[in-house]
């Protein structure tokens, strides 16, 4: 169950505000890479009931905590990189590009975020560099599991990453973007197998994802 230990004991070593941060979407086949942001401070106090790493939510729970954790932070904001930037770029460019764009619509004053320490999940730190100078990254593994901050950070990016796929589903109803939230799946692979990727696809990413057909009998070799 996550807490908010970590945040208070940074914040009472003198930080004014605590960033968090946490990416949806990083292994998807279709769709963006998400990064959702948050900040706190003193001010905030407990955190909503049943507040947990998005990956350990069922998808109506996370509906309902992701306005509470929107309101329960200073502010929060979600940034993204499409599939072409992807395809163009490389996935961990991409998470840096999100997460400054997060970082740019979090729309509190520059100053109270300046140097301020950012938690990041995991023990790689792809961030840095797109928001030098403007926060201190800190890389903490399981974060998303232990530190509030982190949870909220998380549910916000991934119900709207999840959102997003449900509209692009209702747009392209082929592939099962509503199920699989562009995932691999058994349903997903045969959709592309079938239809031909689309513009949503991470073109770069399906030749070697995507699974070798069952041989026929014919291939089969008879001893």
């Amino acid at each position: 169950m996550p807490t908010l230990r970590f945040e208070r004991e940074l914040l009472a070593g003198g930080a004014p505000v605590v960033l968090a941060c946490d990416e949806v979407g990083r292994g998807a086949l279709a769709g963006p890479v998400t990064v959702g942001l948050v900040a706190i401070d003193a001010t905030v106090k407990r955190m909503p009931a049943g507040l947990r790493d998005s990956k350990l939510l069922p998808e109506p729970k996370r509906e309902l905590l992701a306005p509470r954790a929107a309101t329960w932070v200073l502010a929060s904001a979600v940034g993204e990189a499409s599939a072409d930037e992807i395809d163009r770029l490389g996935i961990m460019a991409c998470l840096g590009l999100a997460g400054a764009r997060a970082f740019a619509a979090l729309g509190i004053d520059r100053g109270a975020v300046a140097g301020a320490p950012l938690v990041l999940d995991g023990n790689y730190d792809w961030l840095s560099q797109s928001i030098e100078h403007r926060a201190q990254v800190i890389t903490r593994i399981k974060a998303d599991r232990d530190c509030a901050s982190v949870s909220a950070a998380s549910v916000i990016a991934k119900v709207h990453r999840d959102r997003g796929m449900r509209r692009a589903h209702d747009e392209t109803p082929l592939y099962h973007w509503h199920e699989n939230k562009g995932y691999s799946s058994a349903a997903h692979f045969a959709a592309i197998a079938e239809h031909g990727p689309s513009a949503l696809h991470r073109h770069t990413w399906l030749h070697d994802r995507t699974p070798e057909p069952a041989p026929s009998l014919f291939d089969l070799e008879v001893g």
